[in-house]
């Protein structure tokens, strides 16, 4: 299913079907709970996607300041590019957010609503409690997600900085001013690396309940 989803939410943001999109994955046995786990592991496959193009982006940085003879201007346009596969791959990360809040609060929603249905007392009771503590859970979750999301924030203005800096300066003065901010770089990106990873755990842990 995943690989459909890219499409038919375009397509659907642009028809205004959001009822009709998830009408016709339910015709097919696919109900919204089967959708948020799957944008949840689009989410988590984006992060670890980021994770990976942070540490190269980091890398580069490294290759830059350790600039020893040869073409800089190279270099440069290397870590130029890695700037901006990071602003492309945190750009996913913030659409697939978004997308597993917009199938979750349809889901609570929805089930909200299906409680008043169930006549039977106990069946009921139990649904509220299950809903209440489905809807804790995930609440952990996206406050993890969001939390990863915006350490990316502080290592991308970074990086603008260093590269437009170095863009109007390609000599070696502008190598040793990149120097001095390698470390808080460095910093910044490790603990993005380990926020991200936090809030893969919590998509785990929040699938592996979800699907109890």
């Amino acid at each position: 299913m995943r690989k459909f989803w890219g499409l038919a939410v375009v397509l659907c943001s642009l028809l205004g079907c959001e009822s009709a999109y998830y009408s016709a994955w339910e015709k097919v046995g696919v109900h919204k709970r089967d959708i948020l786990v799957d944008r949840i592991e689009d989410t988590r496959s984006a992060q670890e996607d980021a994770q990976e193009q942070f540490k190269d982006a980091l890398e580069q940085y490294r290759a830059v300041v350790n600039f020893d003879g040869g073409d800089l201007e190279t270099h440069y346009n290397r870590l130029n590019q890695e700037y901006q596969d990071s602003e492309k791959a945190a750009a996913a990360i913030t659409e697939r957010i978004d997308g597993v809040e917009d199938v979750a609060e349809d889901l609570f929603d929805e089930w909200e609503k299906e409680l008043a249905l169930i006549e039977n007392r106990t069946l009921r009771e139990d649904s509220a409690r299950k809903l209440h503590d489905t809807r804790y859970k995930y609440q952990h979750m996206l406050k993890a997600m969001r939390r990863a999301e915006k350490s990316i924030q502080p290592v991308l203005t970074a990086m603008r900085d260093q590269v437009l800096y170095l863009k109007h300066n390609l000599n070696a003065r502008a190598i040793a001013s990149l120097k001095g901010e390698l470390n808080t770089i460095s910093t910044d990106v490790n603990r993005l690396i380990l926020d991200m990873q936090k809030s893969i755990d919590e998509s785990n842990l929040f699938i592996d309940r979800i699907r109890q």
